[in-house]
C-alpha cells in the first residue's frame, strides 16, 4: 500500500509538495522540527483553501541527523521525498551544513535501504554542479573540487554522493537540481528574500544572472519523477535564465514598487565584504563572502533540455509565478 514520506515538509518546496500530494489524496507523512513552522504550513494550506487536506497529513517530529527519531517515521513508508536541508553560505556554518546535508542525507539513504523503500526522490541543487565545461551548464558538468565552491555547494555535493552511494547498494533514486526557486512562502529567507528586496525598494541590483523556476514546476516534476520508471538519473530544473536586474525589475513592477536603479559595483561590494568579515570576527556569523559575492555578480546559464526531453517539462512563465506571489503577499497583509 502506498505511503509517502516528505522530509523538510515545512520548507518552500516541502509545503508545496505536501499541498500537491494531498490534493491528489495521497497518504502522506511529513517530518518537522518546529511547531511554529507547521503552523506556517497550516496557514499556507488555508490560503490555498485546502484546510481539509492539511488535516490528512501525519506529522512526526524528527531530526534527520538523529537516527532514533527517524526510525518510527519510516514505518509502512513506500516512497520518500527528501527535501530537508540547511541553506547557508556562511563559512562558520560549515560543520553544521555537513552534519545536516551530508550526514542527514546518509541517514535517509540508509533507512531507505533498511526499510526496502521502493524509490527515493532527492532534492539537490545546481550548486552541486561545476560551472565548466558546458555553457549553458548541463548535468554533465561534474563537480570540480578546485573551483571556489561555497560551503553550501560542498555540502549539497556531499549529499548527492550519499544518494549515488545508495543507488550502488540497490536503492532506486532520482535527483533534481533546481536553480533559484520562486513561489508563495516565507519571504524572509532563502529565495524569498529576493521578493523582500524588491518590496523594500532597494537602490542596488547585482550585476550577475542566474536561473529561476516556479516552485510548482519543481513539485510537479518531483512527483512525476518519483512515480516514473526512471532511476539513477539527475535533472537540472530551470524555467528561465535572466539577470538579477531583470528579475528585480519584474518583481517591482508586479508589486507596484520602484525597481533598483544602480548596479552593485565590485568596489562597493569589497567594502561590504570587508566590513562583514570584521563584524564576523566578533559575531561568528557572515552574511556575505567573496564566494557568494562572485556568485551574484557572475553570469550563470543553465539548460533543462534533459528534463524537457525526458519528462516533457514545459516551464511556467516567471511572470505567472510573480502574479501568484503578489496575490499571496496581498492576502497575507489583509
Amino acid at each position: 500500500m502506498l505511503m509517502i514520506l516528505v522530509t523538510g515538509g515545512t520548507g518552500l518546496v516541502g509545503m508545496h509538495l505536501l499541498l500537491a500530494l494531498t490534493q491528489e489524496n495521497k497518504p502522506v507523512r511529513a517530518t518537522f522540527r518546529s511547531l511554529e513552522k507547521v503552523n506556517e504550513v497550516d496557514a499556507f494550506f488555508a490560503f490555498a483553501k485546502a484546510e481539509k487536506q492539511f488535516k490528512t497529513i501525519d506529522w512526526i517530529e524528527a531530526d534527520i541527523t538523529d537516527v532514533p527519531s527517524l526510525e518510527p517515521v519510516f514505518k509502512d513508508i513506500t516512497h520518500v521525498y527528501h527535501c530537508a536541508a540547511l541553506i547557508s553560505f556562511d563559512p562558520y556554518d560549515f560543520q553544521k551544513l555537513l552534519k545536516v546535508n551530508v550526514e542527514g542525507t546518509a541517514n535517509i539513504v540508509n533507512l531507505c535501504l533498511a526499510h526496502q523503500i521502493q524509490k527515493l526522490c532527492h532534492l539537490s541543487s545546481v550548486s552541486a554542479l561545476s560551472k565548466l565545461p558546458n555553457n549553458p551548464i548541463t548535468e554533465d558538468n561534474i563537480w570540480d573540487a578546485n573551483e571556489a565552491n561555497s560551503v553550501y555547494a560542498i555540502s549539497k555535493y556531499g549529499a548527492e554522493m550519499e544518494v549515488w552511494r545508495g543507488t550502488q547498494e540497490g536503492l532506486d533514486a532520482i535527483i533534481f537540481n533546481p536553480v533559484i526557486i520562486l513561489g508563495e512562502g516565507d519571504y524572509t529567507k532563502g529565495s524569498g528574500t529576493l521578493c523582500d528586496y524588491a518590496l523594500k525598494q532597494k537602490r542596488f541590483y547585482p550585476k550577475g544572472s542566474n536561473g529561476f523556476i516556479d516552485v510548482k514546476d519543481v513539485v510537479n516534476l518531483m512527483i512525476q519523477g518519483l512515480h516514473s520508471s526512471i532511476t539513477k538519473e539527475r535533472y537540472i530544473l530551470v524555467g528561465e535564465n535572466t539577470s538579477y536586474k531583470d528579475i528585480l525589475e519584474r518583481m517591482a513592477l508586479q508589486f507596484s514598487k520602484k525597481p533598483p536603479k544602480k548596479p552593485l559595483s565590485n568596489s562597493l561590494l569589497k567594502l561590504v565584504i570587508t566590513g562583514d568579515w570584521l563584524l564576523g570576527i566578533l559575531t561568528r556569523k557572515r552574511k556575505i563572502t567573496h564566494i557568494s559575492a562572485a556568485s551574484i555578480q557572475g553570469e550563470k546559464t543553465y539548460s533543462s533540455e534533459k528534463a524537457k526531453q525526458q519528462l516533457s517539462y514545459t516551464p511556467t512563465p516567471i511572470t505567472d509565478t510573480l502574479e501568484r506571489i503578489q496575490h499571496h503577499i496581498t492576502t497575507k497583509s489583509l
